[in-house]
């Protein structure tokens, strides 16, 4: 027997208006407001980013494309291989997941035709576990296969700049950013927010269960002194005599 599990917030209540929806979350306990009204549940020994899901989501905006960028992998067969593109507002200091997608049972071939439409110039972040063989790829390493079908995969795998690797130390780097405000998502990414309400410590462990879009954002906030702007931004630079107008002037 199949069985899927549907998120239902009050703002999918559409029979009540803006004004009632605050109304009856105001109502509620505030440490019950988002079990009570997001259906998020408290799940082991607790959440690992104890945060309200309004002040990291925002609305899809166009990107700058003078911000640098940055994609980021989790490998998967059974549970699913995962991908993020994480935009970088170097100014503000503030980190935008602003695509998202997931899978099961896709070979490397099959994910590069879904992510190589991101652009095919973005360098790639991917975990430690894509040093391995696999069999389905003839004992080429998994990073390598991903390589081959055209990724611009980064040469090493995820780690900070001191070579570690840390699992805890990236996602206090996420925690921090979230708390001050330097980490958003854009609302759009439905199956990355059903990860983040349900990620969770079970005995102070980490629980790895869908969990695949929260390793590859990890992996990318990681690496984020990887993203490169995106090449077309330079070339249309040097093309545009200093009388012309600029098309991206709005985006600056």
């Amino acid at each position: 027997m199949t069985r899927h599990v549907t998120f239902m917030t009050i703002d999918d209540a559409g029979h009540y208006t803006p004004e009632q929806r605050a109304a009856i979350v105001a109502a509620y306990p505030a440490h019950e407001r988002e079990a009570r009204a997001k259906g998020i549940p408290v799940l082991g020994s607790g959440r690992i980013f104890p945060i309200a899901e309004e002040l990291i989501a925002c609305q899809p905006f166009r990107l700058p494309r003078y911000w640098p960028r940055l994609g980021a992998l989790d490998f998967g067969w059974d549970h699913p291989s995962a991908a993020v593109e994480l935009a970088w507002d170097t100014e503000a200091d503030v980190v935008y997941v602003a695509k998202a997608c997931r899978a099961s049972q896709q070979t490397p071939a099959m994910q590069a035709l879904t992510l190589k439409p991101w652009g095919e110039w973005l360098p790639w972040a991917w975990p430690r576990d894509g040093r391995r063989e696999t069999l389905d790829g003839a004992g080429v390493a998994l990073a390598k296969q991903y390589a081959a079908h055209g990724l611009n995969m980064l040469s090493r795998h995820a780690q900070f700049a001191d070579g570690s690797v840390s699992v805890e130390a990236g996602l206090m780097e996420m925690l921090d950013r979230m708390q001050s405000g330097r980490f958003k998502v854009f609302s759009t990414l439905l199956p990355w927010f059903e990860e983040f309400r349900l990620y969770h410590r079970k005995d102070g462990q980490v629980v790895k269960l869908r969990d695949d879009l929260m390793a590859a954002t990890r992996y990318g906030v990681m690496m984020l002194r990887e993203a490169v702007v995106d090449p077309a931004e330079f070339r249309a630079g040097r093309k545009r005599s200093a009388g012309q107008s600029d098309p991206l002037a709005a985006f600056r």
